[in-house]
């Protein structure tokens, strides 16, 4: 669902190679794609694929060894840590597989956290949580604790968290790795619908198919390299679904 295909992120000729005794291991062997504003796309790939290494680029978690990582316009692999951690703050949202919520705060204190640290006042703060908390459908739980909550209403709040900050991308690290099949589709169609209605570009990894199926284009990865990128634009989720089966069929032949 690109906005007049305005480019977000662009990689080029992207490398990470790991020193492992006297052998290299190439993570990235060569990646390059762009990725657009009001898309939701999903990186596929095994463990050990370069999927986890890729996000972490793009997050600016890790320096590449070679190429160009663009971000919201700005050249991120030449960023000190400091400037880094201000670009993060400034344009990323995170979700995580773990939810990373405070235990000791509320759903509502959770989501407005990450305001604290932009020096947004506490009403202010607290009104903006209170608002994301109604879109992920959370709205009689804005005083519960996470030990009060199930699973998938962790997420969402986890989902609230990283929207709270207006990001212009949202990172999720496999983020219904910990839910069952029925909450994991429900938070994958709340995120893929508040990504589209609020016009922002998420970045999902993922190894299952079935989950990428949500997204707009999947970038599947095999040894450091895309080797396909499918484009579900416009296909309904009957269409998706099928598509998705077939390429299991495919893979498992």
């Amino acid at each position: 669902m690109a906005d007049n295909k305005i480019p977000v992120i662009c990689v080029k000729d992207l490398y990470k190679i790991y020193r492992v005794g006297e052998s290299k291991v190439r993570a990235l062997n060569g990646v390059d794609f762009t990725i657009y504003k009001g898309e939701f796309c999903a990186i596929v790939g095994t463990s050990g694929s370069g999927k986890s290494t890729l996000l972490n680029m793009l997050a600016g978690l890790e320096k590449p060894t070679k190429g160009e990582i663009v971000i919201a316009g700005e050249h991120i692999e030449n960023k000190t840590e400091n400037q880094l951690v201000r670009f993060r703050r400034e344009h990323i949202g995170f979700i995580f597989q773990s939810f990373n919520l405070l235990s000791t705060m509320t759903a509502l204190e959770n989501v407005a956290l990450p305001l604290t640290f932009q020096g947004v006042d506490k009403a202010k703060r607290l009104k903006k949580a209170s608002a994301l908390l109604d879109l992920v459908k959370l709205g009689k739980y804005k005083n519960h604790r996470p030990t009060q909550m199930s699973g998938g209403q962790q997420q969402r709040v986890g989902v609230a968290r990283a929207l709270v900050v207006d990001p212009e991308i949202i990172f999720a690290d496999e983020p219904t790795g910990n839910l069952d099949s029925n909450t994991s589709r429900e938070v994958m169609e709340l995120m893929q619908q508040v990504v589209h209605e609020k016009q922002q570009t998420l970045v999902m990894v993922t190894h299952d198919n079935h989950l990428a199926s949500f997204a707009d284009r999947i970038f599947h990865i095999i040894d450091g390299k895309i080797v396909r990128i499918d484009d579900m634009t416009g296909k309904s989720k009957e269409e998706r679904e099928k598509e998705e089966k077939k390429r299991e069929e495919e893979a498992s032949i």
